[in-house]
């Protein structure tokens, strides 16, 4: 395939996996307990935009329903898109770091220090955070991030970070944090029931001083790695042939590594830990355009929007009124994957 060639599928897919990322949220934001039409749901969306607002007349729709879809629905759909968004992207940077296809965003134990803060907020019933952030996603956010300082420091040798040593320091410390996380559960039985659901992964919480914070982190963050992704290339054909090419392999390995961990700081923190996203979506990109980060890392943003919407849907609805973690659907495909 010519590079002219290339460069029009890489269009048209783009094209075709943006309608349907709309399609996704115009769908996700009408289904649910409360039956709201296409038409209703379409109109309520538009009515928010600029230019088009005055144009859309909401005199026939009930204000309970705008309420619904404005202020529960379309965060919850927006911060799925950007936690499936946040996680597909940082899995595909760490899969093209560590030369590894079963890299995923929690290689680094980045979930179970997230899930051990998580739980201390719980048991010390910390609800109250800053800037509308609840407690329980401050604490996780703090605890994936000192988790990720503290890998890096056990693997750090010297001015390098071998990849080996960091993948098994990432091992080590989730395994010593989720034996911390099971004595706390042991001794904490009245928030067991939290905990677990919270470690299952959902965006059922969802508000928009999230999203904003959410949205704001991982379009700069996402922007960031794109900055790197040719030398992210390069570095698949080792790291003496980068060297030789010019690439400073130490310290894109830093960047990367401090721009994919807070991704999956400030995802998991909203969301708890959901489970395949990071790993799945960007292999799936890979089958239908290639290898080349420069295009796998927007368009694994795209795909991990469409399907993180597709399993918190699936979620809502699968046997209402009770709803299903997001991480049990997700599992649910990502396994037989």
């Amino acid at each position: 395939m010519s590079f002219t060639e290339k460069k029009s599928f890489y269009k048209l897919m783009f094209i075709i996996l943006t309608i349907v990322l709309m399609l996704g949220i115009v769908i996700s934001s009408m289904t649910g307990v409360a039956d709201i039409s296409i038409d209703k749901a379409v109109r309520i969306l538009l009515s928010k935009l600029p230019l088009v607002d005055d144009l859309i007349s909401l005199d026939d729709i009930k204000k309970n329903q705008i309420t619904i879809i404005w202020q529960i629905r379309l965060p919850r759909i927006i911060l799925a898109a950007f936690v499936g968004m946040g996680l597909s992207v940082s899995g595909a940077a760490f899969q093209g770091m560590f030369k590894n296809p079963m890299a995923d965003p929690y290689v680094l134990g980045i979930s179970s220090g997230a899930a051990l803060g998580a739980a201390i907020a719980m048991i010390f019933g910390l609800g109250i955070g800053a800037i509308g952030i609840g407690g329980v996603t401050l604490f996780a956010f703090i605890g994936a991030i000192l988790t990720v300082s503290l890998v890096y420091l056990i693997a750090k040798t010297g001015t390098k970070i071998p990849a080996s040593t960091l993948l098994l320091a990432g091992i080590s410390i989730n395994y010593l944090f989720s034996a911390a996380i099971s004595l706390l559960m042991l001794f904490n039985h009245a928030q067991i029931e939290k905990i677990v659901f919270w470690l299952m992964g959902s965006v059922s919480a969802a508000s928009w001083n999230q999203v904003y914070i959410l949205v704001t982190i991982v379009v700069l963050e996402t922007i960031g790695i794109e900055i790197f992704s040719r030398d992210l290339n390069i570095m698949l054909l080792g790291e003496d042939s980068a060297n030789s090419l010019g690439v400073e392999v130490e310290r894109v390995k830093k960047i990367l590594l401090f721009i994919s961990s807070m991704i999956v700081a400030s995802a998991v923190s909203v969301s708890g830990i959901i489970g395949f996203v990071g790993l799945i979506v960007p292999h799936t990109i890979r089958l239908l355009i290639g290898p080349d980060n420069r295009v796998l890392i927007p368009f694994s943003a795209i795909g991990g929007a469409i399907f993180m919407i597709l399993a918190d849907t699936m979620a809502r609805v699968a046997i209402p009124p009770t709803e299903l973690p997001v991480g049990s659907i997700t599992s649910l495909f990502g396994a037989p994957y």
